[in-house]
């Protein structure tokens, strides 16, 4: 199986291009984003020496059913998908905070909370709560934007404004459209059987509009729980049966890697490649209803460049 690591298109009209962990974009004139998503994964903001089979295909199909079904919440960069790969947007510039939200008190958040820690991004949490619990209301824990190579840092809407990274008024409506678009993500989960548990949102700005940018609800942005499972597995203390990136981090972990300093990642076999390729082939067809259609993967680079070119020859 063949799967995008690397990518280096010139297309028509290209002023620059930006890699980043999973996501390469390239600027063309001054107005628009094609956004190449790679079978690149990563996890402890580091990213994994082999690349996933369809990863990229699934997360952009899947970032592309929710953005077209939340344009009634907000303005999104959207404008096509001219390859399974990629989606073509609106350059906008984005703001230097992610908008993360959650519903229930898991992952990160816990392992804090597990640690002792009862404020996490100027949050309060009350004492007593269990893992994978659902919080009364869900809350929003911003971090900051790492540049590449750096991780994402914790910071609390109080420091975010004082720091100046978003004026007080922008910060409203950012906080707006997180939790009406978590509602939303929240809403479209329960029809599959599912609950959003956490997520995360970008936004940037255009001509003095706020749009959400990047990629929404798929599974390395988001965590999900099954719904009919999820009370009897939180009254008996077991582990939720989630659909998200968790298994890979926590494969990682079981073989002695959290992304710290002096330790190696464990060797990714072809067998450990495919099941993570599997999985992810799940997670597309319970997140979305629909059945994963692999795209051609004999030469994909060839593919995107002709995809794309045409699209911006013809637009």
């Amino acid at each position: 199986m063949n799967a995008l690591t690397a990518t280096n298109f010139n297309f028509p009209n290209q002023t620059k291009v930006y890699h980043g962990k999973v996501r390469d974009v390239y600027t063309i004139g001054n107005d628009l984003l094609v956004m190449v998503v790679t079978d690149r994964i990563s996890a402890f903001d580091v990213v994994l020496p082999k690349g996933i089979p369809y990863k990229g295909q699934m997360l952009n199909q899947i970032a592309a059913k929710f953005l077209d079904a939340t344009e009634d919440i907000c303005p999104n960069w959207k404008l096509a998908t001219p390859d399974p790969m990629v989606t073509v947007g609106v350059a906008c510039q984005g703001y230097p905070v992610e908008m993360i939200v959650r519903g229930y008190l898991c992952g990160s958040a816990w392992r804090a909370y597990k640690s002792g820690v009862r404020q996490i991004c100027g949050v309060t949490l009350p004492d007593g709560m269990r893992e994978n619990e659902k919080f009364p209301t869900p809350i929003i824990t911003p971090t900051t934007k790492a540049e590449q190579g750096e991780h994402d840092e914790d910071i609390s809407k109080e420091e975010i404004l004082k720091q100046g990274l978003v004026s007080a008024q922008e910060y409203a409506v950012l906080e707006k459209y997180t939790l009406e678009l978590f509602a939303r993500g929240t809403e479209m989960a329960a029809e599959r059987g599912l609950i959003l548990v956490d997520t995360k949102y970008e936004f940037g700005s255009n001509n003095g509009t706020i749009y959400l940018m990047d990629e929404i609800h798929t599974p390395d942005s988001s965590r999900y729980f099954y719904a009919d499972e999820y009370q009897t597995r939180f009254d008996k203390g077991q582990a939720q049966k989630q659909l998200s990136k968790e298994f890979v981090r926590e494969w990682l972990m079981e073989n002695g890697f959290q992304g710290k300093a002096g330790q190696q990642v464990p060797e990714m076999t072809p067998e450990i490649v495919e099941s993570i390729s599997e999985r992810y082939i799940e997670l597309y067809e319970n997140i979305t209803g629909e059945k994963f259609i692999k795209a051609d993967e004999s030469n994909i680079t060839e593919r995107i460049s002709e995809h794309v070119t045409n699209y911006l020859i013809n637009r």
